[in-house]
């Protein structure tokens, strides 16, 4: 898979109360980077609004999810770090 960069990558806040939209991203790079613990990372449809489901990013890891654009995200410590991204060929 081969991703187009369409924002730098950011450490995600770590409260409902401060989630991000990530620039309006509809695809998103989560990556954690802590090497000893797992991260929950959660989609709500606002900042402390309703959860549209929430997945572990596994130590050492990547994942790639697709959101709307109005969906923010946030994470249960600041090792995962969040960029926008794109599918290309």
């Amino acid at each position: 898979m081969r991703l187009f960069l369409k924002g730098a990558e950011a450490a995600l806040p770590t409260t409902t109360g401060t989630g991000t939209s990530i620039s309006q991203a509809r695809v998103v790079r989560l990556v954690n980077t802590a090497s000893g613990a797992d991260h929950l990372v959660t989609v709500q449809v606002s900042a402390g609004g309703t959860t549209i489901g929430s997945l572990t990013v596994m130590r050492s890891s990547s994942v790639v999810i697709e959101k709307k654009s109005s969906h923010i995200v946030w994470a249960a410590n600041n090792a995962v770090k969040a960029s926008a991204v794109g599918f290309t060929n």
